[in-house]
């Protein structure tokens, strides 16, 4: 496969099937398209439609499957550092300090204990938790330890951020702010946003692209790219820009329902 110049991430024919003695299932069939740097691309699409397999290999945690998932030309065999990965259920330690946890993966690369902690205190501040920085994971709501996990992912520095339903369990009010930290690191970071979600709103608030999956098997139904005229805020949440977007993908996940016999 020729490398894509224009693309950081490029899956291709990618189909993972799930075999046992009693039966076989295609998770997903043939699924190929291209992520270009910089951008916030969200997969949406029916449960079972196969999105968190697809996180799974993209990430490398899933091996076994056909098709290839490259970056920046290289196929991914496993965990990649280029890579970061935020998961729907927190992964804080909870015997480590809100500080020691986000110095982790500096603390596995060797870095020194004074240069790790200055880093982890920087990404600390960027999600929104200055001052809790000697806090235990217990000590700290759902949505502050989700912030931990996501100031731990960002310290490695990776080009392309990955994240499965991460604000899933978390009120409403909480999934709001935490989509506009979000929104604002990938404005300044440019890091590549790859963000697997349930949620129409979700989707259409935070994405510059989205990709809308089928099931059984899971494919892509189809691609949508999206562009904003407004800074995305409270104030866009509630204008007929926003609005149409949201009917717009809601539409295409309907069809993709229908055509793929899932159920949301």
């Amino acid at each position: 496969m020729a490398v894509d110049t224009d693309a950081i991430l490029v899956a291709d024919n990618i189909t993972v099937r799930f075999d046992t003695a009693e039966s076989a299932l295609t998770a997903v069939d043939d699924i190929s398209f291209k992520v270009k740097p910089g951008e916030f691309l969200s997969l949406i699409g029916p449960s079972g439609c196969g999105k968190s397999t697809l996180f799974n290999v993209i990430g490398g945690l899933l091996t076994q499957h056909d098709g290839v998932v490259t970056v920046d030309g290289k196929t991914i065999a496993g965990p990649h550092r280029s890579i970061g990965m935020v998961f729907q259920e927190e992964s804080t330690f909870p015997w480590r300090t809100v500080t020691d946890n986000v110095a982790f993966p500096l603390e596995l690369v060797g870095m020194p204990r004074d240069k790790r902690i200055e880093r982890a205190r920087h990404f600390i501040s960027l999600v929104g938790l200055d001052g809790f920085e000697s806090r235990y994971p217990g000590e700290l709501s759902g949505g502050m330890r989700q912030r931990v996990s996501l100031a731990r992912t960002l310290a490695s520095e990776p080009k392309i951020l990955l994240m499965d339903e991460p604000f899933a369990a978390l009120d409403e009010i909480t999934r709001q702010k935490l989509n506009d930290d979000v929104l604002k690191l990938w404005r300044s970071s440019g890091v590549t946003v790859i963000f697997v979600t349930h949620s129409v709103f979700e989707s259409a608030y935070l994405s510059n692209r989205i990709v809308v999956m089928r099931s059984r098997p899971g494919q892509v139904f189809t691609d949508i790219p999206l562009a904003t005229s407004a800074t995305r805020s409270d104030e866009y949440r509630t204008s007929e820009e926003y609005r149409a977007t949201t009917a717009l993908v809601s539409k295409a996940l309907q069809d993709a329902i229908q055509a793929g016999g899932g159920a949301h």
